[in-house]
């Protein structure tokens, strides 16, 4: 864990950031006493495109016109 001072931490607060970002937390103080806690936040999980590819499978009618009664029912009637 390290720690700095608020001055410090404004003047690299890009390069402390980078610090949180590969695990470290860093503590920012005021004249000595702790005020603050950077820790990372929870990385968000990559997307990727395809992942359900061959385990879905849309029926041939899907895109075809729907039933008149169950239009009618979409539309509110």
């Amino acid at each position: 864990m390290t720690v700095v001072n608020v001055h410090e931490a404004k003047t690299q607060l890009s390069r402390l950031l980078a610090r949180v970002e590969s695990g470290e937390e860093v503590v920012i103080a005021r004249r000595g006493e702790p005020v603050a806690r950077l820790v990372a936040c929870k990385q968000r999980k990559v997307r990727r495109p395809g992942r359900l590819k061959g385990k879905i499978v849309i029926p041939d009618d899907f895109f075809d016109p729907l039933p008149e009664e169950e239009l009618k029912l979409w539309e509110g009637g």
